[in-house]
């Protein structure tokens, strides 16, 4: 029972638990408040039978909803009759108002139409004057706007791209703004930006244009520039000479005050022609038109662009400072390609010089001192390259002149142009180069026809024209009645003048450099030593190793190169007076013509020595001994009296030259003595090689005799006095030694020679015992040779024994002697 009841118990349990399940269901069913689906599917997930039970649970709760229905219905039913039954009461009257409301209505539509229509008038009016006061606000604001905006058309119309720009500004910030929503200003304000840029556009064609502008107005820029600065510096010089002129003005009052007025009257016509002068100058803006810089400039600025403008601007002047410093390779030809070339550097920096100071920040110090540092560079380089190449010394002038302009021009502008005049130093000793190898070409002119002969003066006249050229000053000469003869040739008086034409050019080279007179006087020093000790004296050691410049011709250059040489006293004068300054100053520089006409007589003095030995060894080459013959002529050689006439003849020219005063005298007599003694000296040096020449194996005593014959010549016209002034017998001495070894062989006084050798007293002193020898071998030789011939040597054997041991006993002690002095040595 117990466990039968325990079932039922649990059964009823469950079963109550299904109950309320759907009683909750159809409650949340019923409250529409919860999604269902997630309910029915509580209900039909629990149980096999769910659907069955569920359907059966809401039939029942249908039935109780019904059931409540029903109540109320039934409840409230009576009312609803009571609520009908009064609405068809009101039925009638509603109908009666109804007709009444209808006719009111139609008799008020009817009486409002005419309102109706004047109201609707009114509104529409009401409209309109509100859309004109609307529409007269808005052209208020727009007119500005469109009135600025045809300004600007008319702006760009006439090129006034800077109030354009300025207009732009003002339409973007005051006006546009306040009818931004227009569709008409939208389109301006598209267009804004690329009418700047077409400004842009148009102001850097211009800028374009105006830089060739610029280019090629350059050279004519450079040009007035130029002539600007040098009448300026005209005029200051003639300032500069009036000034000294009035200072210098002490004597003579009255004559002193017309020549006053005189002065400043030529100086004010001076002036007055300057200045129309200058008023007919045209200046940089005359020639070029710089507005279009000035705007281009102003636009970039406002636009915002100054930077790039400057950029590009610089940019492209350094390209034209390139093309500018650039030289035609024919530059150096003419003197037009310098002036060319100068003037479009000066037009250059003139340009830049005015966009310097004209405008703010396009142009700055730095920016042209690094440019002009850098055409200073260049200018130099192309200026050493180009005057290189010029050998004509007033072509090398011009350019210095145009070069002192060019500076001075840019000098005025506050460029620095030290390194020019430096430059202009190099040139200098160029410009001398040029001139040395000038006046190198006259002095050879000069000499060349010249005829070496005394200057012939037929009266007072022709003396003076002389004296006028050249500082000759003789009281000996003066004394002379005319004709006369002046000792130097026409070449003297010549190559002085040449001399001071040759200071002249230097000079004119020296002038407007900025140097101190000190300095232009060591200069023009310098270079006349140059052209004294390195042209004329290579003209002069030329002249005198030329062929057919015999001895008449040697010595009359001697006597020339002694007047010159006297003459430079006057040059250092001449320089002295054109610098004024004093020779007396310590730093003064000395001409240094002493020792070059020094070295020229030198030189001439040893061509003529070297001459008359050319002479002699060409007689002497022409003689014809005969040194086996066995007895002499018994009169001298043929080519050794030819020989003496030679000299003798050649030494009367020395003699006859014209003395007209001791230092002439003394100069061709000391000459003449020196040639003289030199060529008695090379003629015995020559004859004693001809005895002692290694070909010749033997001499025979006859060779010896006829060889003696004619040493007796020599010494005979040693002893005829050729040349006056040689003490007794020293013009003989130059034979002694041919003497004293001829003596030896012909007396055969071995004896005494081999006895006295040694000794300062012996008669045969100047014999060297190896000269001796190789003589006295060689007559051996020929004594044996010609026995042979003569077929007596028995003979020989029986006379001459003795004679022949004395030859062996000599040869013996003549080699003793030489080893001896070998040995000792």
């Amino acid at each position: 029972m117990a466990r039968k009841s325990r079932p039922n118990m649990s059964e009823m349990y469950l079963e109550e638990n299904k109950d309320q399940i759907y009683e909750n269901a159809l409650a949340e069913i019923e409250s529409f408040e919860l999604p269902l689906g997630t309910t029915l599917r509580s209900v039909y997930d629990d149980q096999p039978n769910a659907h069955q039970r569920f359907m059966e649970k809401l039939d029942a709760c249908i039935r109780n909803h019904d059931r409540e229905i029903e109540k109320m219905c039934n409840f409230h039913h009576q009312g609803f009759v009571d609520a009908i039954t009064e609405l068809l009461k009101v039925r009638a009257d509603a109908e009666k108002l109804k007709v009444q409301v209808t006719d009111t209505n139609r008799r008020l539509q009817d009486a409002g139409k005419e309102v109706i229509a004047q109201t609707e008038e009114i509104i529409r009016c009401r409209v309109q004057q509100r859309n004109i006061t609307t529409v007269v606000e808005k052209l208020q604001l727009c007119l500005p706007v469109l009135e600025m905006y045809s300004k600007l058309k008319e702006q760009m119309k006439v090129k006034r791209y800077y109030s354009a720009l300025k207009t732009m500004e003002q339409l973007e910030n005051l006006y546009l703004p306040r009818v931004s929503q227009y569709r008409f200003c939208q389109i301006m304000i598209e267009n804004l930006p690329k009418l700047r840029e077409e400004i842009k556009e148009i102001s850097m064609s211009d800028l374009k244009d105006f830089l060739e502008s610029i280019r090629k107005h350059s050279d004519r820029i450079g040009e007035t520039a130029m002539k600007q600065a040098q009448q300026q510096k005209t005029f200051s010089t003639t300032l500069q000479k009036h000034h000294n002129v009035n200072y210098g003005r002490n004597m003579h009052l009255g004559r002193s005050r017309i020549l006053e007025s005189r002065n400043e009257m030529t100086l004010k016509r001076t002036f007055e022609e300057d200045d129309e002068h200058d008023e007919e100058v045209l200046t940089a803006q005359d020639l070029v038109d710089f507005s279009p810089v000035y705007r281009c400039l102003h636009i970039y600025s406002v636009l915002g662009d100054g930077e790039i403008f400057e950029n590009y601007y610089r940019k492209q002047r350094r390209k034209q400072a390139r093309l500018v410093l650039q030289p035609q390779s024919s530059m150096h030809e003419t003197v037009e390609g310098y002036r060319r070339y100068f003037s479009q550097i000066v037009g250059f920096f003139v340009v830049e010089d005015h966009i310097l100071h004209v405008t703010q920040g396009l142009v700055t110090r730095t920016y042209t001192d690094e440019l002009w540092n850098m055409a200073l560079s260049k200018i130099i380089a192309v200026l050493r390259t180009h005057s290189s190449y010029c050998n004509d010394p007033d072509l090398v002038l011009e350019l210095k002149n145009l070069i002192v302009v060019f500076a001075d021009t840019l000098q005025g502008y506050g460029f620095p142009v030290n390194r020019l005049f430096d430059l202009l130093f190099e040139i200098r000793d160029q410009y001398n180069e040029t001139l040395l190898k000038k006046w190198s070409g006259l002095f050879r002119d000069i000499f060349e026809a010249d005829n070496y002969s005394p200057i012939p003066v037929a009266n007072e006249e022709e003396y003076k024209i002389v004296i006028s050229k050249f500082p000759f000053q003789d009281s000996e000469l003066d004394k002379q009645c005319f004709p006369k003869k002046l000792p130097m040739s026409q070449s003297v008086p010549q190559i002085y003048i040449q001399v001071k034409e040759f200071i002249y050019a230097s000079l004119k080279f020296s002038e407007s450099l900025h140097r101190s007179s000190t300095e232009i006087d060591d200069m023009l020093r310098k270079s006349t030593n140059l052209l004294l000790t390195r042209t004329l004296s290579s003209c002069l050691q030329n002249l005198i190793k030329k062929p057919h410049i015999g001895l008449t011709e040697l010595v009359q250059i001697i006597i020339n190169t002694t007047h010159l040489e006297l003459a430079c006293k006057y040059l250092e004068d001449f320089i002295s007076n054109i610098t004024n300054i004093s020779q007396v100053t310590v730093h003064t520089a000395r001409l240094y013509g002493l020792s070059t006409f020094k070295d020229a007589r030198h030189a001439a003095e040893g061509e003529i020595y070297t001459k008359l030995n050319q002479k002699i060894d060409e007689f002497i080459q022409i003689a014809d001994y005969d040194w086996t013959m066995s007895e002499s002529d018994g009169r001298a050689s043929g080519y050794l009296m030819d020989l003496i006439n030679f000299l003798r003849s050649t030494f009367q020219v020395f003699t006859h030259l014209p003395n007209n005063n001791n230092d002439h005298a003394a100069m061709s007599g000391k000459v003449a003595q020196t040639a003289c003694m030199s060529a008695c000296q090379h003629l015995s040096t020559s004859l004693m090689q001809m005895l002692l020449d290694t070909e010749l194996k033997q001499i025979s005593m006859g060779a010896i005799q006829q060889f003696n014959l004619d040493v007796i010549q020599c010494e005979l016209f040693a002893s005829s006095e050729p040349v006056p002034g040689f003490q007794g017998d020293t013009l003989q001495l130059a034979f002694i030694d041919l003497r004293q070894l001829l003596d030896l062989f012909m007396v055969w006084d071995w004896s005494t020679y081999l006895a006295d050798y040694g000794q300062a007293t012996s008669k045969y002193l100047r014999v060297n015992p190896s000269t001796a020898l190789t003589l006295l071998e060689k007559v051996h030789r020929g004594m044996r040779d010609s026995s042979k011939k003569n077929n007596i040597f028995a003979q020989f054997r029986k006379n001459d024994r003795d004679k022949q041991k004395l030859i062996e006993t000599v040869v013996k002690q003549l080699r003793s002697l030489v080893n001896g002095m070998s040995q000792h040595t």
